[in-house]
């Protein structure tokens, strides 16, 4: 079972983070932010992972310290529970329909930072959620996982659906990226020998 337990203490932020890739999609998860803690439990439930998330942060600033380093440590609970990541697909990509709205995710464990974010949110708050913090959720993940990111509305009309169509489709190609192969068993997906 692969596993990470991560700390994350900053003067903004206090986040205590647990993940297992194989799991159940079993969550418990509280940022202060009841959209985002509904996004958070739909990339749980879809990915299969099992996550228990507790984020405090300085929410009468604004959003998006909490919403970046809660990217953030989800990125760095991947890449230690990834270890070396041999014998991973290490890429993966999902097409997401969520009713009248497509999403794409495309991720890669490249050990190379890079985030592409199109949410084609023109709302500035969905639920309770700055929708603009979107972007920089995925691109604290990047940070944190050392992952490419690519997530994209293809196209769709409501905001919600957009946001929630990018976390499942988010999911799935983070479940393919994840997944064990036979073939590659003792392989690290890399020509360079390190990832």
């Amino acid at each position: 079972m692969r596993k990470a337990a991560i700390d994350r203490v900053t003067k903004e932020t206090k986040i205590r983070l647990r993940l297992t890739i194989e799991g159940k999609g079993r969550h418990n998860i509280s940022t202060g932010i009841r959209f985002f803690d509904h996004m958070l439990e739909l990339f749980a439930n879809h990915g299969a992972f099992d996550l228990e998330l507790k984020a405090t942060g300085d929410l009468d600033v604004d959003q998006h310290h909490t919403v970046e380093d809660v990217g953030i440590a989800l990125g760095q609970g991947f890449a230690e529970a990834l270890g070396s990541k041999r014998g991973i697909l290490r890429a993966g990509y999902f097409v997401m329909p969520m009713d009248e709205t497509l999403g794409l995710v495309a991720v890669d464990f490249s050990g190379r930072a890079a985030a592409i974010v199109d949410t084609k949110v023109r709302v500035t708050v969905v639920g309770d959620l700055q929708s603009e913090l979107v972007t920089d959720f995925f691109e604290g993940f990047a940070r944190g996982a050392q992952a490419n990111v690519h997530a994209r509305i293809l196209y769709g009309r409501s905001n919600h659906h957009k946001i929630e169509a990018l976390f499942k489709a988010f999911a799935r190609a983070l479940r393919a990226a994840c997944w064990r192969d036979k073939q590659m068993a003792k392989l690290l997906p890399s020509t360079k020998g390190l990832l």
